[in-house]
């Protein structure tokens, strides 16, 4: 079954690293640029960061920027969201998404969620004051 599954969330305190994982089933992810995205409630959601494929551009949403690192594993068939200094704002269901896209050169990843088709089902992360 052609799908994304994430994995890493657990309940941590303020201050505390967690990385997370997404790794494609049944299709090579490498080509194409993934993106975290995460949500609270019934909120919209909001974008953490983006990769493309071969690695050489990401871009941070400005709550992530400086405190999370998006990278890839090609070979793994993963990326992978690296947090630090997590706060309880932090606290969400993560997901991961691709777009099917092959980007060229000099066009970076979107970070708007209705770019993105294959959805994981998220993962949680907690983080306690």
């Amino acid at each position: 079954q052609v799908q994304l599954v994430e994995s890493g969330g657990a309940s941590v305190q303020s201050g505390e690293s967690l990385r997370l994982s997404c790794t494609a089933s049944e299709f090579t992810l490498g080509h194409y640029s993934v993106a975290w995205f995460r949500q609270t409630g019934g909120n919209e959601r909001e974008a953490v960061a983006c990769i493309k494929g071969d690695g050489e551009g990401t871009r941070y949403a400005d709550e992530a920027q400086g405190r999370f690192t998006i990278s890839r594993n090609n070979n793994k068939n993963t990326v992978y969201l690296q947090m630090t200094s997590l706060k309880p704002m932090d606290t969400a269901v993560y997901s991961c998404a691709t777009n099917w896209l092959i980007l060229p050169d000099g066009i970076n990843c979107p970070l708007k969620y209705y770019e993105y088709a294959l959805w994981g089902q998220g993962t949680q992360v907690t983080v306690a004051s």
